[in-house]
């Protein structure tokens, strides 16, 4: 049997000669019946607030697991946000790089072409200059000769002039 307030107030007692003040031996049982009455509500006060706080904690409980779930879809989002954006930077850097690649070889190909017309233009300047002063040679050589037949005719001339005096 469990003690409790109402057993402790009930509780009788047998009585023998020169045994205990019965008067004083009811007034301290109602005292502890009191005080036994009092911590058992005090108990049951804490077991409530116990089971609220159990709760309240079961709560707190599942809101940081949902926290730590987020935290993780979080982080595995700005994971994959960040390979993505790697990705992205390799292939931008990629066709950068194939872009460059493909201006360098029409560099390559425009600087050989001047090259090769830079070339013919020497080969044609120098041919021209043979030209010239080939034609600047027979040019000379006809003055030449055109001097010598005018010396000639203006001796002839004068020969003449000197004849048809005399």
């Amino acid at each position: 049997m469990g003690v409790t307030p109402l057993v402790i107030k009930q509780k009788e007692f047998s009585t023998r000669f020169r045994g205990f003040d019965v008067q004083e031996v009811d007034t301290f049982l109602e005292e502890v019946a009191r005080e036994f009455e009092s911590q058992e509500i005090a108990i049951e006060q804490l077991r409530q607030e116990n089971h609220r706080l159990n709760l309240e904690n079961e709560g707190y409980r599942k809101r940081e697991e949902s926290m730590r779930n987020a935290m993780i879809q979080s982080q595995k989002v700005l994971d994959q946000m960040k390979e993505n954006a790697e990705k992205s930077a390799q292939v931008t850097i990629a066709n950068a790089e194939v872009e460059a690649e493909k201006i360098l070889n029409r560099t390559h190909k425009r600087l050989s072409q001047l090259h090769s017309d830079i070339t013919e233009l020497k080969r044609q300047r120098i041919q021209l200059e043979m030209q010239i002063s080939s034609v600047l040679e027979s040019h000379s050589k006809l003055l030449e000769m055109t001097k010598e037949e005018n010396k000639a005719a203006d001796e002839s001339d004068a020969a003449v002039r000197f004849i048809r005096r005399a």
